[in-house]
């Protein structure tokens, strides 16, 4: 199948969900009390219909009006976070419940507290996703670090997802956020926007993130999907030194890889030798490898990384979806070793859909990178 293929393939298949997760909800509420007249169950149906084309139509009206569209984007994102937090609590009202079946005079007092339950929560995650990123740091022994790198300060931003939702004040405070930890070198690992059109205006804040060794970029899937070429010019525009399948030397003795998305390459169906292509035959040293997704981590800890670091898992932004993302990203946030290469991945500076984040809350990380020696 070729990369049109997969795509169309892929969105039909976001759509069924989509679909399918709406006549679900419709059908659990639908035998509430409060929708028992024939009267609100015809208004019940209107605005079901009304939120099943609110997302694709806030989409496609983003691209052709611009912010003209905020306030259905907005409307239509929150519900994309409450539409699933209703999914889940209904599904396990069912499951308690045996579907209706087993308990059938239990099943619309499960169904209503599931819904009390899921728009709670659904406040609690916009009040979340609101909160700015919190920094966590962490210390890393890299193999083959010279013992003068001892104590090198790298900051990770990922999934910033600039565009309509977060934009040009937002970013101003996450450059100072990042310039007020000193860094001495930024890595930024991909979907830094939405939209190329709508981050071009911001590239005075871009060009204000700066460190003494450089600030480096690989691309997300979002870049692909923006466009990959744009984007990649946008993030030069910005200063940033964008890793595509290659590795160079931030300075004698510590080398810097990245690879273009992964996830992206499979959907578009690039060749997969981009590990490999970055990694073999690089200069000497220390290695930090960059992949937005977290595929790939025993090939890169073969190949001699000894720090990798990712994004766009989001750690599931809204819970309990972590379960869901870890069925095709197995590490998900959060610090594992591979073959004596650590390996962390970040939940995200932004967000992605939802403006919201439940339990799952946004970061930027801050990582004192060690000589193996080190004392500390």
């Amino acid at each position: 199948m070729n990369s049109v293929g997969r795509l169309i393939m892929f969105l039909a298949i976001v759509l069924l969900t989509w679909t399918l997760m709406h006549v679900f909800v419709l059908t659990r509420v639908w035998s509430l009390p409060l929708f028992s007249a024939p009267g609100a169950r015809r208004w019940l149906i209107a605005a079901f219909v009304f939120l099943w084309i609110s997302f694709p139509l806030a989409q496609f009206l983003a691209r052709s009006v611009g912010r003209g569209a905020l306030p259905l984007d907005v409307f239509a994102s929150v519900w994309l976070g409450v539409l699933f937090l209703l999914f889940i609590w209904l599904l396990a009202a069912d499951v308690v419940t045996g579907f209706g079946w087993l308990l059938p005079r239990v099943a619309p007092t499960a169904r209503s507290a599931a819904v009390v339950v899921a728009i709670v929560l659904s406040v609690v995650g916009v009040v979340q996703g609101r909160r700015a990123p919190t920094v966590h740091s962490y210390e890393v022994r890299v193999p083959d670090l010279r013992a003068e790198d001892d104590g090198l300060v790298a900051v990770q931003i990922t999934d910033l997802h600039l565009g309509e939702l977060l934009g040009r004040q937002w970013l101003e405070a996450r450059v100072d956020q990042v310039q007020a930890l000193r860094p001495d070198i930024i890595l930024m690992t991909g979907d830094l926007l939405n939209e190329v059109d709508l981050v071009e205006p911001m590239l005075p804040v871009l060009r204000r993130l700066h460190a003494p060794l450089g600030v480096y970029a690989v691309t997300g899937n979002h870049e692909f999907y923006a466009g990959l070429e744009p984007s990649v010019r946008l993030f030069e525009a910005a200063g940033f030194r964008v890793l595509r399948n290659t590795a160079v030397e931030a300075k004698p003795g510590l080398v810097l890889a990245g690879v273009d998305d992964l996830t992206a390459g499979r959907q578009f169906n690039l060749p997969n030798q981009a590990i490999e292509r970055a990694l073999v035959g690089r200069p000497p040293g220390a290695t930090i490898f960059l992949s937005h997704s977290p595929w790939g981590g025993d090939q890169a800890a073969k190949l001699g990384a000894g720090l990798m670091l990712s994004g766009h898992t989001h750690g599931g932004q809204i819970w309990p979806f972590t379960y869901f993302v870890r069925l095709v990203y197995p590490h998900v946030l959060g610090r594992y070793t591979i073959g004596g290469m650590t390996w962390i991945v970040s939940r995200g500076t932004g967000f992605w859909g939802p403006p919201m984040r439940l339990f799952r809350e946004a970061e930027i990380l801050r990582i004192t990178l060690r000589h193996p020696q080190t004392a500390h």
